[in-house]
């Protein structure tokens, strides 16, 4: 019940709770759009990779390509979801001047995939699963430009047939900062897949947003859809926004109108963009032009042998294999690529250790410097090697960082760098014991206060290894301490 009321959302006359469901709308990764051969590269020209089927030329028939059909069973599988082998094309049916055909070849009542569920592993531990609804296969819109000239738009339709996967959840959501956990999760899944390349900045995933509130066990409230967001950050503020907003209005004693809305990035706020449409109004009905899609369970169970393995799985194999704390296997696992690099530096080695250098240390540089992960100055080799340095017991955590910050400068050997730098750690209890023995002797003020306190020893422990410019073993230092001072 904690966990339930940290999420609630304080009223003026009470706790509300936020509902929120989303459609994430992911371009499939193919070389060719969904019914043509046209190309589904970004970045073209203008109308460069445009068929007579894209734009919808009199007579012009479509063609499903079946790549598009198996990313979108993969993705199902990677959902935990039902695969449908019999799933039916439907017309949507609406105007916009991007759309050629005056309506959006889709999925209704038959989608490709059913129901699934994602699981998210939030920062305080709590584990959440969200429902999947369906996923079923469509065509995306062209694009219109306003800002091309003063009098008139202009329309590009290079993305006008290119396949997406809607995704839609159910209305299990409960909080924005679980709403962004869904958003980076299905991203995650869809870039370990390789059937979406995940990329909002480009458009490829986006999601619509529906929030409404109600009062903790009351039924569900009416929702207002936040359209066309392409921001993990901006979908956790535009549903904080909008959920005071309706919950201003309700207890003013209002009542909230369906609508779809837009949120304003450099207001902070979203407005109305036009009434809700229903299913009704978009007029469905199976397209005449494309039979039924069917396929059997061979066909599905070909696909699932050769999926890779799943961020979930990879979790559970790095916290039960390696050992590794459930945090940091979370954040391993939310890149693909971060993953692989972890699992090479920690290859034979102490799996936590290499896990604390990975995330700390080498991540923490990347985005500093906001770095891509193939541009890293260390490789996965070279930062294995001052995990085994630290582990070997030839350098303390000190000269470590020291080591790190020339290695991801110059670069070169860690183990040729500490000899040719003279940076090994001392272990020598006799040098150590030297050391100890001259800082006791010009200290006996303090000497006399650690006995009454023995927390002050770590004065002395700086001081040992300030003299030995940060290279005594910590270790052998506290014992040498203790035994020398009595304490």
């Amino acid at each position: 019940m904690a966990e339930a009321s940290s999420k609630l959302i304080k009223g003026a006359t009470g706790d509300w709770e936020v509902v929120v469901g989303m459609e994430i709308h992911a371009q499939v990764a193919s070389e060719a759009k969904l019914f043509s051969g046209s190309s589904t590269k970004f970045g073209g020209e203008a109308n460069d990779h445009v068929s007579f089927v894209d734009a919808a030329m009199p007579g012009m028939l479509p063609v499903i390509n079946e790549e598009c059909v198996r990313q979108a069973i993969r993705t199902g599988l990677g959902l935990k979801a039902k695969i449908n082998n019999r799933s039916l094309f439907d017309r949507k049916n609406y105007f916009y001047p991007d759309l050629p055909q005056g309506y959006q070849i889709s999925q209704y009542k038959d989608p490709i995939v059913g129901e699934g569920e994602v699981v998210l592993h939030m920062l305080d531990g709590e584990e959440v699963r969200i429902g999947v609804e369906r996923l079923h296969l469509e065509q995306d819109a062209g694009k219109s430009m306003h800002d091309q000239h003063p009098t008139m738009s202009f329309v590009d339709l290079n993305r006008s047939g290119v396949a997406l996967m809607e995704i839609v959840s159910k209305p299990d959501i409960r909080s924005s900062e679980e709403a962004k956990a869904y958003m980076t999760k299905m991203r995650t899944i869809v870039r370990y897949l390789g059937t979406s390349d995940g990329n909002m900045e480009e458009g490829s995933m986006r999601a619509d947003v529906n929030v409404s509130v109600r009062r903790p066990g009351d039924e569900l409230g009416t929702r207002c859809e936040l359209k066309n967001m392409n921001s993990i950050r901006f979908i956790g503020q535009a549903i904080e926004y909008e959920a005071r907003r309706q919950i201003g209005i309700l207890e003013d004693g209002g009542s909230i109108d369906q609508e779809t809305r837009l949120y304003d990035v450099k207001k902070g706020e979203t407005r109305s963009m036009r009434s809700k449409e229903e299913a009704h109004d978009y007029r469905y009905f199976p397209d005449p032009d494309l039979l039924p899609l069917e396929f059997d369970d061979a066909y599905v169970e070909a696909l699932r042998e050769h999926l890779p393995e799943l961020p979930d799985d990879k979790r559970d194999r790095f916290i039960s294999d390696l050992g590794l704390k459930p945090y940091d296997a979370s954040v391993l696992v939310a890149s693909k690529r971060l993953a692989a690099f972890f699992e090479q530096v920690c290859e034979g080695r102490d799996a936590q250790l290499s896990a604390n250098w990975v995330i700390n240390e080498w991540l923490g540089r990347i985005n500093k410097e906001q770095l891509d992960i193939d541009d890293s100055p260390i490789s996965a080799d070279q930062l294995g090697k001052i995990v085994d340095l630290i582990k070997a017991g030839d350098i303390s955590g000190k000269i470590a960082k020291d080591l790190f910050e020339i290695i991801w400068t110059e670069g070169g050997d860690p183990a040729e760098v500490v000899e040719a730098k003279g940076m090994k750690q001392v272990t020598d209890t006799g040098a150590i014991e030297a050391i100890v023995d001259e800082i006791i002797a010009n200290n006996p003020g303090q000497v006399e206060k650690v006995k009454d306190k023995p927390g002050l020893i770590g004065w002395f422990v700086g001081q040992v290894m300030k003299a030995s410019q940060g290279k005594a073993n910590p270790q052998a230092v506290n014992q040498i301490l203790k035994d020398k001072l009595g304490l």
